[in-house]
C-alpha cells in the first residue's frame, strides 16, 4: 500500500517550514502570496489531505499567544506572565506558556512546537546564548513577535522590544545611596557582560563616574544563595563596603540573609538596594528598598501591545522603555 503523503512531504517539496505549510492550510494571512501557492502546487501534486478536525484543535483559529518566559521561577517574571496572560485572557485569547529555564535548546524546541500549532502571536522573555538566528524560523512562518525585558535578536524592525529603563533605575538607587552618605557602593549579581547585566550597571556606573568614587562589582547568578554568599564576603573580606546595588531582589534578599548570619545589621552598618520590588520586597525584615519596574502594568500593557498589532494593525515601536521608580525602605534608610 503507497504511503499516504505527511505534511512533513508537502514542506519538503515547497521546499519551506512544516510550520509554513500549517499556516497555509489554515488560511493564515501571514504567507505571503508566492509560498503560499508554490504549498497549495505541492499539496496538490501529492495528493495531500489536510485533516481539518484535527486542524480545529489548533490555537490560529481559536486566537492562541504564545508566551515563553526565561525563568518561570523567578517571581519577577512569573507576575509578568500572569499579568499578560489575565490581559489576553479578558479580551478573548488564549495563552500557553512556556518556561525555558534559560535553556536556548528548550527555546528552539518550544518555538518550532507552537509554530507547528499555530500561534497567533509570539511574546517572548528569551533565554540567552545558542544559535544567533533563534527567531529565524517565526521570521519565515511571519508570526507578530515581541522580545520583552531581553533582548536577543537586534532586528527590531522584526521582533520589537520592550523593557524598562534600567539605566535610569541604576541612577536612582545609586544617587540615593550617595546622598545618604555612602561611598562605598558595589553592584552585586548578575552575569557577567550579559546585556541585562550592563543594562542594570549602567546606571550605577554612570554616577559613580560622575562622583569620583571608585566602582565595584560581584557578578554571579542573580539568586540568593549568590546573594547570601557575597554578603558573607563582602563581611570577612570587604568590611570597608558601605552599601550595595543589586542586580535583583532576589540578590537583595540572599545578601539580607547572609549580613543576618554574619551579625551585619542592614540599614545601619550596610546599605541594600534591590532592583524589581517583587512583593516580598515590602514584606521582609528589614524592608527592602528596590527599583520598582511596575511588572504588573509592564505585563498588562505588553499584552495590549499585541492584541493592537494583532487585531488592528497598530505595529508597535520598535524600541519602547518604561518608568522605573526607586521605593525606600528599611535596608537602605534605616528602621524609623
Amino acid at each position: 500500500m503507497k504511503k499516504r503523503p505527511t505534511i512533513l512531504d508537502v514542506a519538503d517539496k515547497a521546499g519551506v517550514s512544516k510550520s509554513t505549510v500549517s499556516l497555509v492550510l489554515q488560511n493564515s494571512p501571514l504567507v505571503k502570496q508566492s509560498k503560499r501557492d508554490e504549498v497549495k502546487k505541492a499539496i496538490k501534486d501529492l495528493g495531500y489531505v489536510y485533516n481539518r478536525s484535527a486542524a480545529g484543535l489548533r490555537g490560529a483559529e481559536s486566537g492562541l499567544i504564545g508566551l515563553i518566559i526565561n525563568d518561570l521561577r523567578n517571581p519577577f517574571f512569573t507576575e509578568f506572565a500572569a499579568s499578560a496572560q489575565m490581559e489576553f485572557a479578558r479580551k478573548g485569547y488564549a495563552t500557553v506558556i512556556a518556561n525555558t529555564d534559560e535553556d536556548p535548546e528548550i527555546q528552539a524546541q518550544v518555538i518550532d512546537s507552537m509554530i507547528e500549532h499555530g500561534v497567533s502571536a509570539f511574546v517572548i522573555s528569551p533565554a540567552y546564548g545558542g544559535d544567533a538566528n533563534a527567531f529565524d524560523p517565526i521570521q519565515r512562518a511571519g508570526i507578530p513577535t515581541l522580545q520583552v525585558l531581553r533582548q536577543i535578536d537586534d532586528r527590531t524592525n522584526v521582533f520589537p522590544f520592550a523593557t524598562h529603563n534600567y539605566a535610569v533605575g541604576g541612577q536612582l538607587a545609586t544617587n540615593h545611596l550617595c546622598d545618604l552618605g555612602c561611598r562605598k557602593i558595589a553592584f552585586a549579581g548578575g552575569l557577567k557582560n550579559r546585556p541585562i547585566t550592563n543594562e542594570r550597571m549602567s546606571g550605577y556606573s554612570a554616577v559613580m563616574r560622575e562622583r569620583g568614587l571608585k566602582a565595584q562589582t560581584f557578578h554571579g547568578r542573580p539568586s540568593r544563595s549568590f546573594g547570601r554568599d557575597i554578603a558573607l564576603q563582602i563581611a570577612s573580606e570587604h568590611p570597608d563596603l558601605e552599601a550595595a546595588i543589586c542586580f535583583s531582589d532576589l540578590v537583595a534578599l540572599g545578601m539580607i540573609s547572609g549580613f543576618a548570619e554574619a551579625g551585619v545589621k542592614v540599614g545601619e552598618d550596610f546599605r541594600i538596594v534591590g532592583f524589581d520590588d517583587i512583593e516580598e520586597s515590602s514584606l521582609v525584615f528589614p524592608r527592602l528598598s528596590s527599583v520598582r519596574c511596575n511588572t504588573e502594568h509592564f505585563g498588562r500593557s505588553s499584552a495590549q501591545t499585541m492584541l493592537s498589532w494583532i487585531v488592528d494593525g497598530e505595529r508597535p515601536p520598535d524600541l519602547r522603555h518604561y518608568d522605573v521608580k526607586l521605593i525606600e525602605r528599611q535596608s537602605s534608610v534605616g528602621i524609623r
